[in-house]
């Protein structure tokens, strides 16, 4: 549940750091305050969301009431002493800003939307980014371990199960996915090119012009690659770990990160902070790597139909999907809503064990590819039983269970934490 509330609150956060006027005060908590500003931000989002009106009075009285227990998390946190890393916090933080990049675009459109670098923004998010992650941990410590027997699932079922509907088509599939921007060849133009910079430095080369003329890097290029003052933990940590190695006035080679190879130049250092500059050259694919790609998987695919290897072996060997590739390349059970159109018409021409031709994925605005995938398993529309849809029916009701033990702890913390609404 508080997964899904982090997006509002980090962006709730800095909108409301961002202002600069007095703000009037709607709620206390603890020690915490929630600001009219806050509540009218939140209401807007959640509004636009949910398609109502963000003015409506009962609408905006559970926006606030919402506010308030996340508030309250936060401070039985506090009281339970729960701390968290600041590599929590940073990796947080990151997924943070990639969102926020997947949905504007880019680097150079979150900067420019919010008015400020991405490393200030990160600076500026860091203590309400720890008090959440706080919040969610004082919650996952009391409900982490909730167990749900069968007896339970059983009266559940007898009590809703009527009210549950049907159960959606279902297929069970692989995928072994490949990203044309991970190729040797795309690779080695992107690096030649940052050699090609770096040797024109080493000879003498302005850094700032050749940043504003090469560099990736929208939101630094435009002033010479300059990246501010930034203390550890904001940067990724390959960049980090060649930045604070150098001296004042000092190039680093080529330096690999995530995002490509930079070329790093340390301007000055103050205390435990570092002001560098750097130089981006991303790694990115052409036609002719859409069609390697492609070319790759039709092999791979005709290596499976002729018995060479199985879909496992060479969804472990080749796919760039990490996440899936040690698992043979197993994505899950998927609704037939939940997959896109193109795919799904492919499915449904095959029968099980069987694998379609090269898809182009989407996996967010940045980052694309091409990828076969292995119907395992379809399952037809159905209405749910305990025989054929235990698990799925288990987890609903572990959630049901989990929501009223939640509703009943928040009512306990009401009492024992001071809070009051000024509106």
């Amino acid at each position: 549940m508080l997964k899904k509330i982090l997006f509002v609150i980090f962006v709730l956060a800095f909108s409301v750091k961002a202002q600069e006027v007095l703000d009037k005060i709607v709620a206390v908590v603890g020690d915490e305050v929630i600001l009219k500003s806050e509540l009218d931000f939140r209401a807007e989002l959640t509004a636009a969301s949910q398609g109502v009106n963000a003015n409506d009075p009962a609408f905006r009285k559970k926006v606030l009431e919402s506010m308030i227990e996340e508030k309250l998390l936060y401070a039985q946190a506090e009281l339970d002493s729960i701390t968290v890393s600041d590599d929590q916090v940073n990796q947080q933080l990151d997924y943070q800003i990639n969102y926020y990049i997947q949905q504007y675009g880019s680097r150079e459109k979150v900067e420019q939307v919010y008015g400020m670098s991405i490393e200030r923004i990160k600076r500026e998010l860091r203590d309400d980014t720890r008090k959440n992650l706080m919040a969610q941990m004082v919650q996952q410590k009391k409900f982490g371990n909730i167990d749900i027997s069968r007896k339970e699932v059983e009266e559940f079922f007898d009590r809703y199960k009527d009210s549950l509907g049907v159960v959606p088509e279902k297929f069970e599939i692989a995928h072994i996915f490949i990203n044309p921007q991970k190729g040797a060849r795309v690779r080695k133009k992107a690096y030649e090119k940052a050699k090609m910079i770096l040797d024109s430095l080493k000879h003498g080369g302005d850094f700032a012009e050749l940043a504003k003329k090469y560099s990736d890097d929208p939101g630094s290029a435009s002033k010479g690659g300059d990246l501010g003052f930034v203390k550890r933990g904001v940067f990724y940590p390959q960049f980090e770990e060649a930045a604070f190695k150098l001296k004042k006035g000092e190039l680093s080679g080529i330096v690999e990160s995530p995002v490509g190879f930079h070329i790093i130049q340390l301007l000055e250092r103050r205390g435990d902070e570092i002001h560098t500059r750097h130089i981006l050259v991303k790694i990115r694919s052409d036609e002719k790597a859409d069609l390697e790609a492609i070319d790759f998987l039709n092999a791979i695919r005709d290596s499976i139909v002729r018995g060479v290897h199985s879909f496992a072996y060479y969804a472990k060997k080749y796919s760039d999907d990490k996440q899936s590739a040690p698992f043979g390349g197993k994505l899950g059970t998927f609704d037939a809503g939940q997959l896109e159109k193109s795919l799904l018409d492919q499915l449904y021409k095959l029968n099980p064990g069987g694998i379609t031709y090269p898809l182009r994925l989407d996996v967010d605005r940045m980052t694309y590819g091409y990828h076969i995938v292995k119907l395992i398993k379809r399952i037809k529309e159905h209405r749910p039983s305990l025989e054929t849809d235990y698990d799925e029916i288990k987890k609903i009701a572990e959630l049901d269970k989990k929501q009223r033990l939640y509703r009943q702890w928040i009512k306990e913390l009401k009492k024992k934490i001071y809070w009051e609404i000024r509106i």
